[in-house]
């Protein structure tokens, strides 16, 4: 802070524009607020730029090189597929990352929204102290503040971040296909990045501490990624305690116990992907009044809002899963409070998704609680669905958890094709309170994948037509 230098007043101060930061500037600005967006790195945040939808970007084209190795019943055939990976990262940065990062700063302008470039700390409870690429100190005072930082990967003891030691970021931008990729970690980071490499040819070994991967998913769902990791060559090793990377110029060695035994694996990289820390301890929290967690987390109410009455606080950086849509729910929540709407986050439904093969999805109740409570379970195949038969995808099934009683809906599970599009519908129907029999009674086209959600729902009322 430069001493008796003169703050800018802003209206509403956001820190960060990645899925939480850049939602709540532009619902900000729709509600008649004044806003000021501050980011460090790139507008768009780490989903955008170096996770989410780059790594979905690798995965397509991962798709498509398997559908060309692979024969198919349907009388096509290919010449050997070749892969041009320099092309494939030019493809993902030039034509998926920045058309949506240049869109999204598009939007900022169109709402009139100030863009800062800079880290920023917070001086006390009402000004923020932003440094730009230059080293030039710039002072606001804010009325409102929305502190939207997100977070960063955790870093193990002897596996610094280097060179052949690599974090998620690090593996969207690899110069070449590695023959040999150690992951360590069985998130779903993990396992989408796993699975993408798999995809390319690489020799994939997962290594976790523990004794199962996706483990916000149940075992019936993620035993169909496991059977493809198998079909791929995918090695999945549990109950691993990890010691040391040791690195060469062109390989890293990762050296574990397993079972009371040393061992070693070498391989081209080694991905660590053991979860992430919210980033909040250099953004000056302890001149504040705010609330923070032993584990770095901003203590909020249900509007968002922190100890300190004019600053809130989303995404990852709050308690709750780390998913961008959650983020973005949590943003326009702050921003409509800010504007004095009686907004609360009473959501019920928060999806989770895995983009395996086969995908996976997940919302409310889960299979574990429906046996503790003694809600009723549903499952249907897709291998009983046309449209996934036609398609070649019939691994998988969505499975509907309903109250006993009322046959209102409480959870739902789907792993097979399109899961990730599919469990909306379902998570909808969660969110308003809908039963099972509202959705079978809901015309769904045929034949599509959504049909099986309607199966599902007729076997949940006892009327299944398809099983």
């Amino acid at each position: 802070m430069v001493v008796g230098a003169q703050a800018t007043p802003v209206g509403t101060l956001i820190l960060g524009s990645g899925p939480g930061g850049y939602v709540a500037a532009i619902r900000a600005a729709e509600l008649g607020q004044k806003v000021t967006i501050v980011e460090r790195d790139f507008i768009g945040g780490i989903c955008l730029n170096v996770g989410c939808i780059p790594s979905k970007a690798l995965i397509q084209a991962g798709h498509i090189y398997q559908h060309g190795l692979h024969e198919n019943p349907m009388g096509i055939t290919f010449e050997k597929p070749t892969i041009d990976f320099a092309k494939t990262q030019d493809w993902k940065q030039h034509q998926v990352v920045e058309r949506l990062t240049g869109g999204v700063e598009m939007l900022l302008k169109k709402h009139k929204v100030d863009i800062v470039r800079g880290a920023a700390r917070f001086t006390d409870n009402e000004t923020v102290n932003v440094i730009d690429a230059e080293g030039n100190s710039h002072l606001f005072s804010f009325d409102s503040a929305i502190v939207a930082t997100g977070s960063r990967p955790v870093e193990m003891p002897g596996f610094a971040f280097k060179d052949r030691v690599i974090d998620s970021t690090g593996a969207l931008a690899l110069p070449e296909i590695p023959k040999k990729l150690t992951i360590i970690g069985g998130g779903v980071i993990a396992a989408e990045l796993g699975n993408a490499y798999a995809n390319f040819g690489t020799e994939v070994t997962i290594i976790i501490r523990s004794d199962k991967i996706l483990k916000g998913f149940d075992r019936e769902m993620v035993k169909l990624v496991l059977d493809d990791f198998k079909a791929k060559g995918v090695t999945v090793i549990t109950n691993a305690k990890f010691k040391e990377a040791t690195q060469t110029d062109t390989a890293v060695t990762v050296h574990y116990e397993l079972d009371g035994a040393e061992q070693a694996l070498e391989a081209d990289y080694c991905l660590v992907s053991t979860g992430r820390r919210p980033n909040t301890d250099a953004i000056g929290l302890n001149q504040t009044d705010i609330k923070v967690s032993d584990r770095g987390l901003i203590e909020v109410d249900a509007q968002q809002r922190t100890s300190v009455k004019h600053i809130f606080a989303i995404g990852d950086i709050v308690a709750g899963p780390g998913l961008a849509h959650k983020a973005s729910f949590e943003a326009k929540v702050a921003a409509a409070v800010i504007a004095e709407q009686a907004v609360i986050d009473d959501h019920i439904a928060m999806p989770e998704v895995a983009y395996t093969d086969p995908e996976l999805a997940t919302v409310g109740m889960t299979l574990a609680e429906a046996k503790e409570s003694g809600a009723k379970v549903a499952k249907f195949p897709f291998a009983a669905n046309g449209r996934a038969i036609s398609m070649t995808q019939t691994a998988g099934f969505i499975r509907l958890i309903s109250d006993a009683t009322t046959d209102a809906l409480l959870g739902a599970q789907i792993a097979g094709p399109s899961a990730s599009d599919l469990i909306s519908e379902l998570a909808l129907a969660i969110e308003n309170g809908l039963t099972t029999e509202d959705i079978s009674l809901t015309i769904h086209p045929h034949p599509s994948l959504g049909e099986a959600v309607m199966d599902a729902a007729e076997l949940a009322d006892g009327l299944p037509i398809h099983v």
